[in-house]
């Protein structure tokens, strides 16, 4: 769907983007890194804003910045760019006009979309008296229009409410199981946990790590997890614990809770069932906590310092 092979982007002296491939297929991926880090760019290079300095971009076999790839990508940007005096509906209907559609196509598609991210019943409005949030949709309905195959979302949950975040993640969710390759670009890292199947970390432009949000955390093995226990012996059961290898820590945090400092998690719970299969121990809970996308994302900056 979208593959990048050895690229690199440089601007004059700064190099933005630096020796990145990437291959992307049907699915949500996330986009996260800090200020700086060649997000936006690798965004231009995916929707065929900008050419790589080295290196192809290709959208469905055809370079990004073609017309034939274009055809495939929806693209909603962070940035607004509206005609402030123009009505939503006017907007997406000149956006589908521009992708060819014409007559009754042009109508039915148009409702549909602005059906689908909840702007049916708004768009008769000029854009310039919209919130944030009805403005992210409205943009997502003009990126919706003519069913890319590739959907490139700069940050397109900024200012929506919390009931109209979960309508949008659940359409999210929706588009990638009908098979569409979805790229989602936020700084927002909770929205990773409940968006992203995939998750590419960037640092200076390059790509630190690619995965799901466990294959990364297992990657990371000179970084401990922290693991909670709930137990009805908790005493016993860290004393015999920290005989592990992989146990680094144990701390009492009350009287039923340990907290575990690990490496190689995978290890660690298999020690753990296998001990409390053997003195029988009552388990009520077992929680990693710094498994979500912001621990992660801390644990790959501090690797990325030694880069």
């Amino acid at each position: 769907m979208l593959e990048f092979t050895a690229v690199s982007k440089w601007y004059g002296p700064v190099i933005a983007v630096n020796d990145l491939s990437l291959r992307l297929e049907p699915g949500i991926t996330g986009l996260v890194g800090p200020n700086g880090a060649g997000k936006s760019t690798l965004i231009k290079l995916m929707t065929g804003q900008l050419r790589p300095s080295l290196g192809r971009v290709r959208v469905c076999g055809r370079h990004a910045w073609s017309a034939a790839a274009k055809a495939h990508i929806g693209y909603c940007p962070d940035v607004d760019a509206f005609y402030e005096d123009m009505s939503g509906r006017t907007f997406v209907r000149t956006i589908a006009r521009l992708h060819g559609f014409a007559g009754g196509d042009l109508s039915r598609r148009v409702e549909e979309v602005l059906e689908q991210v909840g702007m049916a019943d708004r768009a008769e409005r000029p854009l310039g008296s919209y919130s944030k949030g009805m403005r992210q949709r409205i943009k997502l309905a003009q990126a919706l229009v003519h069913d890319p195959d590739l959907l490139v979302l700069d940050e397109p949950l900024n200012g929506v409410d919390p009931l109209g975040r979960t309508e949008l993640v659940n359409l999210f969710v929706a588009l990638a199981e009908q098979g569409k390759a979805i790229v989602v670009s936020s700084h927002i890292l909770d929205e990773m946990d409940q968006l992203a199947r995939r998750v590419v970390f960037l640092c200076r432009g390059r790509m630190l790590a690619a995965g799901s949000l466990p294959e990364i955390r297992e990657m990371l093995a000179d970084h401990p997890l922290h693991v909670r226990v709930s137990t009805d012996r908790p005493r016993e059961l860290a004393v015999r614990l920290f005989r592990a290898a992989c146990v680094r820590s144990v701390q009492l945090e009350n009287e039923r809770e340990l907290l575990f400092q690990v490496q190689r998690p995978n290890e660690f719970f298999r020690v753990l069932a296998e001990t409390v299969a053997e003195a029988g121990f009552q388990v009520d809970r077992v929680q990693a906590t710094d498994t979500s996308a912001e621990a992660i994302f801390d644990y790959v900056m501090q690797t990325a310092q030694h880069l």
